[in-house]
């Protein structure tokens, strides 16, 4: 069972998109261009999805590189 984790590789600011890519199976740059176009574009202005992405930056717990059993 995959977990949502934020990965120490190939993370830009926090790594949220980074792990939500690899959760899903997709490639995190689409996670980041979804995220942008998100952000520009209504019923989300840039202000909310800044604080979005900073909760979850804080919520979803960091890859620590250990075994999971």
């Amino acid at each position: 069972m995959k977990k949502l984790r934020r990965p120490k590789n190939g993370r830009k600011l926090m790594g949220v998109c980074a792990g939500l890519g690899d959760f899903f199976g997709i490639d995190p740059t689409f996670v980041r261009i979804f995220w942008v176009l998100l952000c520009l574009f209504p019923p989300i202005s840039t202000l909310p999805a800044i604080i979005i992405y900073m909760l979850l930056g804080y919520i979803i717990p960091e890859d620590k590189d250990y075994i999971d059993v």
